[in-house]
């Protein structure tokens, strides 16, 4: 019997140093994308308030040295945050003049877009999805 080893079983939480105002930029992410920013100045995302299909789930994945995935940013890291509706939030972001690098765009696992943050990180936005006849004309 092999025995038990202590394990990670989740993201407990995403911290990065901002290249210019730190509140400026965690104001940004609360107008744009919607996180609700806590007295001490960060936010709490809790899985009850995820209605996706999957029923919630975080992805952890090692890219290659030369990947481009997390291009146009020169940042070594992209954080993916979990949506409820990416067309509406697509919609406000152009509305709030932010600009997309790409998307949106239907894979296996859901709608994908990407933009970069003031501090010129990638972004993934996902709204996972079921991969149904449905949701690949999307």
């Amino acid at each position: 019997m092999v025995p038990r080893m202590a394990r990670i079983t989740g993201i407990g939480g995403v911290f990065f140093k901002s290249k210019s105002d730190h509140k400026q930029l965690a104001a940004w992410y609360a107008r744009h994308l919607g996180l609700r920013l806590e007295e001490w100045g960060g936010a709490i995302l809790k899985w009850p308030e995820d209605k996706a299909e999957d029923r919630g789930l975080t992805v952890w994945h090692v890219a290659e040295k030369n990947s481009e995935w997390f291009s146009p940013s020169e940042s070594s890291f992209m954080i993916n945050y979990r949506v409820d509706d990416l067309d509406e939030l697509l919609t406000q972001l152009r509305r709030d003049g932010v600009p997309i690098v790409k998307g949106p765009e239907s894979h296996e696992n859901g709608r994908f877009a990407w933009l970069l943050d003031p501090d010129g990180n990638k972004i993934e936005l996902w709204q996972p999805m079921l991969w149904d006849e449905k949701n690949k004309q999307r």
